[in-house]
């Protein structure tokens, strides 16, 4: 008898094993051919990503190469080769760079550190690429000695302007204090009152334009800690310069100044002049794609403009107008305006030589927005001004203009530096609803988790020593978790309408200046759902935790009685902790973050409602980390240090404390070993196998980590519900009426007594956990013993 009752075990469990395990292969090969499915659709309307080579990268239908190449796939090279010119010897450099030498001043001189001499790759009259002269610099020179030099009005000029040039060349060691020390030298040669010579001046630009590669955070501090305005000063002096050159131009990777000279031409100036800046192949500007022309009817800007500007002048004896163009706006620190995205910010500036309080010109300008397509829609744009007085954007006398072509266009009745701020939303691609092996896997943990917990609480006074508190409250926080995982985790805003980011969506009587240049649709709810998974998931761990605290007491330290209050200290703990854990953390988000209006993502994401992914460089200020991921882990970890105590001291191996008639099978301890585990949430160790950087591997665990966490619940509810005592008497009840109205109607009275004998046999025929594992079970065999204190502890529960 006792054989048949294992083999039908052995019978059912196969039977069981092998559909779950028949479900989870045909949902995963499913869903790796969808996947794949997929993934074919969407390659064959793209464009290959090798398509760009040598670093290149596909932006708005065309290839945008590094400096050092260009072409239509960035596969012609745009640089000077390794070189060696007087003992100096120089890395590759692209064409319009100045490449600093790999020999560096000594550790005893004041320019310690820094580059011995710079040499220019340029372009040839005919195009072809070559090297220049090498440039010596001075090592017991450095730019705080520069700036003292400079002060002197017999200093000379062309010297220190090849001196800072020098020193500026590696823009990655550029600190606060040496771009406010090269800002104020520059600032002394571009003034007029020194007189520097055009070879100084055009050092100078060189100058600027390497600054403008140092470091957003750089120019920050220096707009934040300058008492004189340097910054302020050098644009100043950079627009007067651009009345200075003639017809000639000056063009740096990351400045442009051209000039338009019209004193030869019949003494009437033209009415109308336009400048205008063609797209690179890169992002750096280049001497063939800025023009001037005079005398033209309006703006006519095509697909290769990135920006087109009209001097509109209404008197006639106009003689100069200069235009200046910045690749960013790093010299224009805005205290109202924060650009988050690395989208380039291009400023314009346009100037004549007539009177300040005479100006009569004005500007027409277009803009072609450059952006990633593909993440970002744009939302909105403002026509500014850089007001120099209160050293911030103004839209005093610009408005915007409605065009059809997809450029954004302004107008302003009067010239100085101007820019477009424009503001993004980014396009988020919001995840699908939750698949049919998430569904049903949280659906069975759901229906689990209910039933367990009122089976616990009904029948609390039948199972006198059963240990329930811990388990109902793990149960409690693991149904919410799950009821709002499934109902809450998607953002409701991938359910709104977004608009295709057409230019022609946005409001153009509204100019008013955007505070930053992403923008998202706050979702209040989004942020509350998010807390509330955060804080259950939470008090899931912790009650995960407090579970192996008092199988450890209970097992292990059988001779010590539980703590005083025991029960009411460890709820304060699975509640509490948690509760102060994400107060705390969403108190100093908001602190830090609460003016913007945009805080909630510094905690959430946009794409679900759960805790903010930390960017690269942000990890140790991240909220998952310091919140969610190093608790979880500590918990994570002492679990399974208690975990593989239990199972050595007490599950495999006999205890000398306890007395047994029977002796327990390898499948009684495996199946107490799983039901330790499941209550200590050893499973959730498979989300750190995730993080693998091999694919396929990491799909493997991808399915194993849901498989295993998705039934937590219907995993507690087959191991503490079904497999009691109590449930098994009630169950077999139900059954057995069930059958007998069965064959009452069905079956010859004959095989009733077989068919009862064998249901009986059958349920009786489930396996109990260890005697010494009694602590999870719901009732009490009378033929096991334990030690009177484990029985005292227990009942004080």
């Amino acid at each position: 008898m006792a054989s048949c009752r294992a083999w039908n075990l052995r019978v059912l469990v196969a039977v069981v094993c092998g559909l779950l395990t028949g479900i989870i292969l045909g949902l995963g090969i499913w869903r790796i051919v969808i996947r794949i499915q997929r993934g074919k659709s969407t390659s064959s309307s793209s464009t290959p990503t090798e398509f760009c080579r040598n670093g290149g990268t596909w932006e708005n239908g065309r290839c945008i190469c590094t400096e050092e190449w260009k072409g239509l796939r960035c596969t012609i090279a745009n640089f000077c080769e390794n070189s060696t010119y007087m003992g100096f010897t120089f890395a590759r450099i692209p064409v319009g760079r100045y490449g600093p030498s790999l020999q560096i001043c000594g550790k005893d001189t004041p320019n310690a550190g820094n580059p011995m001499a710079v040499r220019l790759c340029s372009l040839s009259l005919y195009g072809e690429i070559e090297l220049q002269k090498v440039t010596i610099g001075n090592c017991n020179e450095n730019l705080e000695t520069l700036e003292k030099q400079v002060k002197d009005v017999t200093a000379p000029l062309n010297n220190i302007s090849s001196e800072v040039q020098i020193l500026t060349s590696d823009a990655n060691k550029l600190t606060a204090e040496n771009i406010t020390s090269a800002t104020r030298v520059v600032g002394q040669i571009f003034n007029t009152s020194r007189n520097a010579s055009p070879e100084a001046k055009k050092v100078a630009v060189v100058t600027v334009s390497q600054l403008l590669d140092a470091s957003e955070d750089a120019f920050q501090t220096v707009a934040a800690t300058a008492n004189d305005d340097a910054l302020t000063t050098l644009i100043e002096q950079m627009e007067t310069y651009s009345l200075s050159l003639g017809n000639q131009s000056v063009v740096e990777p990351n400045i442009a100044i051209q000039s338009a000279n019209f004193s030869s031409e019949n003494v009437v100036g033209p009415s109308n002049v336009r400048f205008s800046v063609q797209k690179g192949a890169s992002s750096s500007l280049v001497s063939s794609s800025t023009f001037i022309h005079t005398n033209v009817d309006g703006l006519n800007p095509d697909a290769q403009t990135e920006l087109q500007v009209l001097l509109n002048m209404t008197k006639n004896y106009t003689k100069t107008c200069g235009f200046v163009v910045y690749q960013n706006d790093k010299l224009f620190q805005s205290k109202t305006f924060t650009a988050k995205s690395d989208f380039s910010q291009k400023i314009i500036s346009s100037k004549t030589d007539e009177n300040e309080q005479d100006q009569s010109a004005s500007v027409d300008m277009v803009f072609s927005p450059k952006y990633n397509q593909k993440e970002f829609q744009l939302y909105s744009y403002a026509c500014v001004y850089w007001n120099l007085s209160a050293k911030d954007w103004d839209t005093y006398g610009c408005q915007k203009d409605k065009g059809t072509d997809g450029f954004l266009r302004c107008r302003c009745n009067h010239t100085t530096n101007f820019a477009v701020l424009m503001t993004f939303k980014k396009d988020y691609q919001y995840p699908k609803s939750l698949d049919i092996l998430s569904n049903v896997g949280c659906a069975l943990s759901i229906t689990g988790l209910a039933l367990t917990v009122i089976f616990q609480i009904v029948t609390r006074k039948v199972r006198k020593t059963s240990v329930t508190w811990v388990l109902v409250n793990l149960c409690i926080s693991m149904l919410i978790f799950n009821l709002l995982f499934v109902f809450g985790i998607e953002n409701s805003n991938k359910n709104l309408q977004t608009s295709d980011g057409d230019i022609n969506n946005i409001d153009f009587d509204n100019n008013d200046i955007p505070r930053t240049d992403t923008i998202n649709i706050p979702n209040p709810m989004c942020t509350a759902i998010a807390a509330l998974l955060h804080y259950f998931l939470l008090v899931t761990f912790t009650w995960n935790a407090l579970s192996a605290a008092q199988l450890y007491y209970l097992l292990i330290r059988t001779m010590k009685p539980l703590p005083r209050h025991f029960i009411l200290f460890i709820s304060l703990i699975g509640w509490g902790v948690p509760a102060i854990v994400v107060a705390i953390t969403v108190g100093v988000i908001y602190s830090q973050n609460g003016n913007n209006p945009q805080w909630e993502l510094d905690y959430r994401q946009e794409k679900i409602c759960w805790l903010a992914i930390p960017e690269p460089n942000g990890v140790i200020k991240s909220p998952l980390l310091w919140s969610f991921i190093v608790p979880v882990t500590i918990i994570l970890i002492s679990n399974v240090v208690i975990f593989i105590t239990i199972s050595i001291k007490v599950l495999w191996k006999n205890n000398q404390n306890l007395t047994s008639t029977k002796k327990v099978s390898s499948m009684k301890k495996i199946v107490s070993t799983l039901s330790v585990a499941v209550v200590f949430g050893i499973t959730w160790i498979l989300a750190y196998l995730m993080l693998v950087n091999d694919d396929s591997i990491r799909i493997v665990f991808s399915y194993i980590f849901c498989l295993f966490n998705t039934t937590q619940g219907l995993q507690i509810f087959i191991l503490y519900t079904v497999r009691t005592k109590i449930f098994q008497s009630e169950a077999s009840k139900v059954l057995m009426s069930l059958s007998s109205i069965g064959r009452r109607k069905s079956l010859p009275s004959v095989t009733r007594p077989r068919l009862r004998v064998k249901m009986y046999n059958f349920l009786r025929s489930l396996p109990t956990l260890h005697e010494r594992f009694r602590l999870l079970e719901t009732s009490l065999s009378t033929e096991e013993i334990t030690l009177s204190e484990s029985d005292n502890a227990k009942e004080s529960i």
